[in-house]
């Protein structure tokens, strides 16, 4: 049989796993191989299972329908499920990467290191880098740690690999009590194996601390997560503060070690590689290492990340209550319900979590946002209030909370305490083009200091060219200085940018109206009125003033609403 192997491609999902049935594929079994294919493209990981076992059962020897079978229990994380297939296919010789992964998953927690080490990487191999760290880990559950830290050498050696097996290795040392030959691992990486993730600084720390360092411990977070102190990282540091040693439980078994080598993968890839295959490799950690926070987290995260936000939500329930990374797990669920539509649901979530976390920005900042697109203006004043009252006055992200209030205090029509709020993100962040546009914008629609507002958007236009939002900007308000063949050109940019924007098509019409264009002013309202959403009653687009504009003109809808005429603007422009 040919050999099958495991894609994992940027962008690609299981249905590459897919091959064609065999002629004896029975008619009964198409259905659910069909339905196989579509729920494994769609992530729906529940019914992918369901329906390829369901083929499975009818066409027992499949090599492909097996190793989708094994592969979308992975991402559900049915690992022990997944332990009879996989093994069937390792005994037919079949070429499996998730197969191989499920059977070394299960060798690990069964302590079957000299089983581990039996393995040939030729036709029951991982990968380089998890065949190699976990042949490390194998040789200490054996008992050699010699033998494990020169294996852990010989990964390092490889291209790309070093940083990886440095930080196993350091893990490895730590955990035999070697603390000062953990340190130098780090030291002697000038700090980049400190920096590679948020796991590897906080196990520095404990090992800083067995060596009665607390200070160095405290120093080096403090440069590693410079004013991004969450409640985990500020319980860490208030017992470093206080003289407590911290016990090294970064691991504590050769098995805590393995599972570690698939979530530093798993972290490594997600962003690089298809979210189904990264969510196997957190999935596995998960599996080898219960409290394994990181890895319930990573894997919430893919979940909601592929669209299955009710096991994203499921995954995040599972941090425990008394977890220093329970915020991170709540923001989490509310994000996912967020993006599920259950923007209630989310909403509560978060007002509970910041009566838990009432010191927390972040938690004020991300309820003022949900409260924000809700529509829900005064409640998300109200949390970012407490997100600023929280937030030192030069803080990273304290600019986009006043922006973030700002815009609420504008649909609000408080302009006096919207303007305030913009003026001040920018003196904390002058070249920010998300505030130097809506300031700037809002200005324009006042007719009030455009020549500020010009000077503003143009910085934003310079700063983001590619935005049809700001290029809009730019042209408009060309327009309202009455330079209409000055704003010929960016409104049209600003078209090609975002082409279904009513708006943006709005505006155009009123260009190409003002330099006396209007066939094509009347073709461009009429664009504008077929994009306008019914449902969104806070759209900028009013659909009964483009109808007017095209039953009268421009000049007249202007001459109604007691507006100067076009003329007029030209004139004094």
């Amino acid at each position: 049989m040919g050999l099958l192997t495991f894609r994992h491609a940027a962008g690609a999902g299981f249905a590459v796993l897919l091959a064609v049935p065999g002629a004896g594929f029975a008619q009964s079994g198409a259905g659910s191989y069909l339905a196989a294919r579509q729920a494994a493209h769609d992530s729906n990981f529940d019914a992918a299972v369901q329906y390829f076992s369901r083929a499975l059962a009818q066409d027992p020897d499949n090599p492909s329908l097996m190793e989708s079978t094994t592969a979308s229990q992975l991402a559900l994380g049915q690992v022990a499920r997944a332990l009879p297939v996989a093994k069937y296919m390792e005994d037919l010789g079949l070429h499996s990467q998730v197969a191989h992964m499920v059977v070394v998953a299960n060798l690990i927690t069964a302590g079957g290191f000299d089983a581990l080490l039996a393995r040939d990487p030729k036709t029951v191999g991982i990968g380089p880098l998890v065949d190699g760290l976990v042949k490390g880990w194998a040789y200490m559950g054996a008992g050699s740690v010699a033998k494990a830290l020169e294996q852990f050498d010989l990964v390092a050696a490889e291209s790309g690999l070093r940083g990886f097996a440095l930080y196993h290795k350091a893990l490895a040392l730590a955990l035999v009590g070697d603390f000062e030959g953990a340190d130098a691992i780090f030291v002697q990486e000038d700090g980049r194996l400190t920096a590679m993730s948020r796991r590897s600084a906080l196990a520095r720390a404990q090992i800083l601390s067995q060596l009665g360092r607390n200070k160095d411990a405290l120093e080096m977070l403090a440069e590693t997560f410079p004013g991004l102190f969450d409640p985990s990282l500020t319980r860490v540091a208030d017992r470093l503060a206080s003289g407590e040693t911290l016990a090294f439980n970064h691991i504590t078994s050769v098995q805590d070690g393995m599972a570690e080598v698939f979530f530093i993968i798993g972290a490594a890839l997600k962003g690089e590689a298809s979210g189904d295959y990264a969510l196997i490799y957190t999935r596995l950690a998960g599996f080898l290492r219960a409290d394994h926070i990181d890895a319930l987290l990573l894997s919430a995260e893919i979940l909601g990340d592929l669209g299955q936000y009710k096991l994203a939500v499921e995954t995040y329930k599972k941090v425990p209550q008394d977890s220093p990374d329970r915020h991170a797990a709540e923001l989490g669920r509310a994000e996912a319900l967020r993006r599920a539509a259950k923007p209630d649901a989310a909403i509560e979530v978060l007002e509970q979590l910041a009566q838990d976390f009432p010191n927390l920005p972040r938690v004020h900042s991300a309820l003022g946002d949900l409260q924000r697109q809700e529509e829900n203006y005064e409640a998300a004043v109200a949390a970012y209030d407490m997100a600023l009252e929280f937030t030192e006055e030069d803080g990273q992200g304290r600019w986009f909370l006043l922006y973030a209030r700002g815009i609420s205090h504008e649909r609000l029509d408080r302009w006096d305490q919207a303007e305030a709020d913009f003026r001040a993100a920018l003196v904390l962040s002058p070249d920010q083009p998300q505030v130097l546009n809506y300031l700037g914008y809002s200005l324009v629609e006042k007719q009030d200091s455009l020549d500020e507002a010009l000077g503003m958007i143009e910085r934003a236009v310079a700063a983001r060219p590619d935005s049809g939002y700001i290029v809009d900007s730019l042209g408009w308000v060309l327009y309202r200085m009455g330079r209409y063949d000055e704003a010929v050109g960016h409104m049209e940019q600003a078209v090609q940018l975002m082409a279904v924007d009513p708006v943006v098509n709005d505006h155009l019409g009123d260009v190409y109206w003002a330099v006396g264009r209007t066939r094509e002013a009347e073709f461009q309202w009429k664009r504008a009125l077929s994009f306008v959403d019914p449902d969104d009653t806070d759209a900028e687009a009013d659909p009964d003033r483009i109808r007017r504009k095209l039953e009268i003109g421009l000049d007249d809808v202007l001459a109604e609403e007691g507006s100067a005429p076009l003329k007029v603007a030209d004139d004094g422009g």
